[in-house]
């Protein structure tokens, strides 16, 4: 089911699109000798991207996000939405128009998991009809079953289950904007791959603009469209994952980055972004068979598993289009990246 698809249920995405973001010279100073925990932030995040906050623990990230939603005052510059200054809004209207997603969740244990998700659209008034449809809608979107969901209460559900309650609720007004503060850091590994999983494919169909937070590089550079990598309050590189991953800006970002940048690199093309070599008389069986996802990386892992040199890169019908090879992914990071998002 669509988010449209309920009709006069839900609010039409149309109607609640992205915006765009922008930090514009951007700070944040306690008290009036204070070091400043963010300082002359700026970067623009286009509307429907989603832009990752990445850097160490006391880098300003959270402080940045919470700016956003105001539940921290900017000391100095401007946060504009859609070219607006977000402190021209009223401070309850600006919240109610954006989605909030924390590691703790945040779910109102006295309230079952329909309630939980229902709790901005009952504030802004909506019917009981119109509010089980969109919670019904939200809970199948984030992959759970509102007949079997709906009633439990948050200390019946797994942890991985309250954080896509806590997606399902942020997204219950169709908000144009959503802020994410390390929401997948609490679960174990495996339940954060698969939530980061679910993220991505909610986020191709409904194309929000999203402000991530994380620590975590991997994470960031699989979240990511944009990536703005901070360090002692200041913004240190911004830009598409592929560029910040190829061209490490300083020391630092190199560090942050990783050595093993490269197959991360990796982890951003697929098989399909290839021209793979003809495969003329050579005999295909036993070969290693890529779907046209298949991440560059998975593949050469798969390769040198089977050891072997080459693999067969398929046509989205699954038929054989040509040989992926070992040199010829290597030769893909001599790729110059565009420094944009992707």
């Amino acid at each position: 089911m669509s988010l449209a698809s309920v009709g006069n249920s839900t609010t039409a995405s149309a109607e609640r699109r992205a915006v765009s973001l922008e930090f514009r010279d951007v700070s944040k100073q306690y008290g009036r000798d204070g070091a400043a925990a963010v300082e002359r932030l700026s970067f623009t995040v286009p509307a429907g991207a989603v832009c990752a906050l990445v850097g160490p623990s006391g880098c300003g990230k959270t402080t940045s996000l919470k700016m956003v939603n105001r539940l921290i005052e900017p000391t100095g510059g401007e946060i504009l939405l859609d070219g607006e200054d977000i402190m021209r809004r009223d401070v309850t209207e600006l919240r109610r128009g954006i989605g909030y997603v924390i590691q703790q969740v945040g779910l109102f244990p006295h309230l079952t998991v329909a309630e939980n998700v229902a709790v901005v659209p009952s504030l802004e008034g909506w019917p009981r009809d119109r509010q089980a449809a969109r919670t019904a809608e939200l809970l199948a979107l984030v992959g759970l079953d509102p007949a079997a969901y709906a009633r439990r209460f948050p200390s019946q559900l797994s942890g991985g289950e309250r954080q896509r309650v806590g997606v399902a609720r942020a997204l219950a007004a169709d908000p144009p904007l959503m802020l994410m503060d390390e929401p997948f850091a609490a679960v174990d590994p495996i339940a954060r791959e698969r939530l980061q999983d679910e993220f991505l494919r909610l986020q191709r169909e409904l194309a929000k603009t999203i402000l991530f937070v994380t620590h975590d590089i991997d994470e960031a550079v699989k979240m990511g469209d944009l990536i703005a990598v901070m360090n002692q309050g200041r913004l240190v590189q911004f830009g598409a994952p592929d560029a910040i991953l190829a061209r490490p800006a300083s020391d630092f970002v190199a560090a942050l980055v990783g050595a093993d940048r490269g197959l991360k690199r990796l982890s951003l093309r697929t098989v399909g972004d290839l021209a793979p070599e003809a495969i003329g008389r050579q005999t295909l069986d036993g070969l290693p068979r890529f779907a046209p996802g298949t991440k560059l990386r998975d593949a050469l892992s798969a390769l040198l598993a089977a050891d072997t040199r080459g693999g067969v890169a398929l046509d989205g019908q699954g038929g054989a289009r040509g040989l992926v090879t070992v040199d010829a992914i290597a030769s893909a990071l001599n790729d110059a990246p565009p420094d944009h998002a992707r």
